[in-house]
């Protein structure tokens, strides 16, 4: 009998082991990442969320598309052309960061690179993409309108021929990057159903005013988008696909970004934790050693790792074209879902430390819920899962 393997030591902070699946390419590419937003976001990221403003916001792009994370699965034009796995971890470390960040990286490239890359003309991917990808031009995604949300199909703005050009009217809401953006990705009625429009935010009749006053992803550009009569070309348009399926695909790729990056705002809020655990006495010992404060770490431990587990799955489905828009669905509800979760258990931890921005878990709290909300709120991924058990149809 052979003699029994001896197990490897204890890592508290890769309890399942996940990091055994990973290749060393992807441990480089988290740690680059990890380390850029260490040096570059965590030093002023507090200051940042309180003032309500992103000031380096062009400067960070750039930066990010020197470090190959615009448009970062996508192939060709300046991109990267990594794995969905790889892709995925960026997003965790961004998000650890700070959810405006992430939000910055994935409206860039899951969205508005990735509908020029899914459905542009050569020509539009040869103009727009190689600066898109080294972020010295920002591009933004125009779909949700202030009275159109959950239901894009409804959506009010509307583009129409006018000789060999089209003629757009509308207004888009809640839009990142939209002020910042060099290009926007515009999406609106037309005759012949819902084409996508590539809008120059230097073209007259278009503006982009930014949205103050936000509770919640602070450290982000928001923007509405105005579009009165704005005229283009007839080559603005993506010739490669008309109704929602377009818009739609651009959102299941930007929603496997969240599944990972709710875990890095979740990392941060536990680690926190921890840490504060380990230090923090009261009672004449540090309150980790106390059974309660042990159950909520080992609580959100669980969760924390579970989400991990299942986000590094359903990146092995993409990266072998076996994602499904369902399989998505299920990894965004769940992971947002215990995020915050997460986030709320460590403030407890924190006490009335957890409402500082000394700390990041309330930060990370109020930014979840807004990562809750985009890109399908809870009950639309409710109602996907739904029908996809069902078979019935529960949306209208």
């Amino acid at each position: 009998m052979s003699a029994p393997r001896k197990l490897p030591s204890f890592d508290g902070a890769d309890l399942l082991g996940i990091d055994d699946l990973l290749s060393a390419e992807d441990l480089a590419v988290r740690a680059t990442v990890r380390d850029w937003g260490a040096d570059r976001v965590l030093p002023y990221i507090a200051e940042w969320y309180e003032s309500g403003e992103l000031p380096v916001v062009r400067e960070l792009a750039r930066e990010l598309g020197a470090l190959g994370a615009l448009g970062m699965p996508l192939t060709g034009y300046g991109c990267a052309g990594a794995s969905a796995v790889q892709y995925g971890l960026a997003c965790l470390e961004l998000e650890a960061a700070d959810s405006g960040i992430r939000s910055l990286v994935s409206v860039q490239g899951s969205l508005a690179m990735y509908a020029i890359h899914r459905f542009g003309s050569e020509e539009q991917k040869e103009w727009w993409l190689p600066g898109m990808a080294a972020g010295e031009i920002i591009g933004c995604f125009g779909l949700t309108e202030p009275d159109h949300g959950s239901d894009p199909a409804s959506m009010r703005t509307y583009a129409k021929r006018d000789g060999g050009d089209w003629v757009l009217t509308g207004r888009k809401m809640w839009i990142t990057n939209g002020s910042v953006a060099g290009i926007a990705v515009v999406w609106a009625q037309t005759d012949d159903g819902i084409r996508g429009f590539l809008v120059p935010t230097d073209s007259a009749g278009f503006s982009a005013p930014e949205i103050k006053h936000k509770w919640s992803l602070r450290a982000s550009v928001t923007s509405e988008l105005v579009l009165d009569e704005v005229r283009l070309p007839a080559d603005a348009v993506l010739p490669e696909v008309t109704g929602l399926r377009g818009p739609l695909s651009c959102l299941s790729h930007a929603r496997y970004g969240i599944v990972w990056g709710a875990m890095g705002a979740a990392r941060a809020s536990f680690d926190a934790a921890v840490t504060y655990a380990r230090t923090r006495e009261q009672f004449g010992r540090p309150i980790g050693g106390f059974q309660l404060t042990q159950a909520k770490l080992a609580d959100m431990a669980v969760e924390l790792h579970k989400g991990i587990l299942l986000a590094h799955h359903l990146g092995r489905r993409m990266d072998a074209g076996r994602l499904r828009p369902e399989q998505i669905s299920f990894g965004k509800l769940n992971n947002v879902r215990e995020a915050i979760e997460i986030c709320r258990t460590a403030r407890t931890i924190l006490g009335a430390n957890g409402i500082s921005l000394e700390y990041p878990v309330m930060r990370h709290a109020t930014n979840l819920e807004s990562v809750l909300t985009y890109e399908g709120t809870v009950e639309m991924h409710q109602l996907v899962l739904g029908k996809a058990l069902t078979g019935l149809d529960a949306f209208r």
